[in-house]
């Protein structure tokens, strides 16, 4: 192996190796490509053709749809050791990209053409598992999407969405706005602000100038 093979070797070992079997991850160090994008970059966005998924070794991906009307919601986030499950389905069925993927923290990942990918399902049981758990995991989180908007109120929404920043970004103080809030939650800025104020003055946010700090997770 070459240098940059054997960095990217411990990277997917570091990261993979109590999920795929050392046979794999040498075929992934083959055909991938390591590549870094940085925060606020696009991953994928929507329309565009799908050749390659990623394996994600760092950073945080933001999945947002976009609705007929313009307005776009949060569908789920991808993370470290983590793939897109509805890229994979799109690739294999040479389908244009339904989604948007936004980068939150700046983002490592190795990049997979789709013919091994689909090879591998039949070659690798460690990949047909990790496919099919990553479909699993990634339904549970649009359910729980679609529960939030048919049945929480706003404010629960609110400390949800805080919430799950806080365990993405592994910290309890965010820098993010109340206009970036509104957006992913498919609100105004004007409801937000008085949702922060609100969670401000129940003691479950420390809110100040762009920057939330969260004192109570949503449960």
């Amino acid at each position: 192996m070459n240098s940059q093979e054997l960095i990217l070797k411990q990277k997917l070992e570091d990261c993979y190796s109590e999920i795929f079997e050392n046979e794999l991850i040498d075929e992934i160090i083959k055909v991938g490509h390591l590549k870094t994008i940085k925060d606020g970059e696009l991953l994928i966005d929507i329309g565009s053709d799908l050749t390659h998924i990623p394996l994600i070794l760092e950073g945080v991906v933001k999945i947002v749809r976009k609705e007929k009307n313009g307005e776009e919601i949060v569908l789920h986030f991808l993370e470290r050791g983590s793939t897109c499950a509805i890229s994979f389905a799109n690739c294999i069925n040479h389908k244009k990209s339904i989604f948007k993927g936004v980068v939150e923290t700046t983002m490592e990942g190795v990049f997979l053409p789709v013919e091994h990918i689909d090879e591998w399902l039949v070659k690798y049981k460690t990949w047909r598992h990790f496919i099919i758990d990553s479909y699993h995991f990634r339904l549970l989180e649009m359910v729980d999407s679609i529960d939030g908007l048919a049945f929480m109120k706003m404010d629960e929404r609110t400390l949800k969405f805080l919430s799950d920043k806080v365990k993405i970004n592994n910290s309890f103080d965010l820098r993010i706005t109340h206009q970036e809030i509104a957006d992913d939650l498919n609100t105004s800025r004007v409801v937000i602000t008085r949702i922060l104020k609100q969670l401000h003055d129940e003691n479950k946010i420390y809110s100040t100038r762009n920057k939330i700090r969260v004192l109570q997770l949503f449960d």
